[in-house]
């Protein structure tokens, strides 16, 4: 079963000086999992989302490194939703939660870490599926 309980956002250590700001992500320290894959979207134009599904054994750590957008997070039963607007603020997902990314601003560059390879048939794309699948789980 998700435990939606358990996303959270996370701040990541950065460090300002008169050349800018250098924010840090480490696995297994600032994100709490190994990372097997980095991807990152942009120009995301209304009425356009992301997500819509949810990954059975991928935890996740999305953060908006560039102009703002929300995220709900659903476990089937409750739904939470976060804002990203801070590039030094990421936002952690554990595996089988079902998640929505939207309301991008037009400069708006999420990037994501995750902690598994994809493969695209592991990606519950329907939410009838994704319910009877958190159902089954003891």
């Amino acid at each position: 079963m998700p435990n939606l309980a358990q996303a959270r956002l996370i701040s990541l250590p950065s460090h300002p000086d008169a050349r800018g700001v250098l924010t840090v992500l480490e696995a297994n320290q600032d994100v709490p999992f190994t990372i097997k894959r980095i991807f990152y979207m942009y120009r995301v134009q209304p009425p356009y989302e992301r997500g819509g599904h949810a990954h059975p054994a991928t935890q996740q750590l999305l953060m908006c490194v560039a102009g703002s957008m929300r995220i709900d997070l659903s476990d089937g039963e409750e739904t939470h939703t976060f804002s990203l607007t801070d590039p030094c603020q990421g936002l952690y997902i554990p595996s089988m939660t079902w998640t929505r990314l939207y309301d991008f601003t037009p400069d708006a560059v999420c990037l994501a870490a995750a902690s598994t390879h994809y493969v695209n048939g592991d990606v519950i794309r329907e939410w009838d599926e994704y319910l009877r699948r958190i159902r089954e789980c003891p």
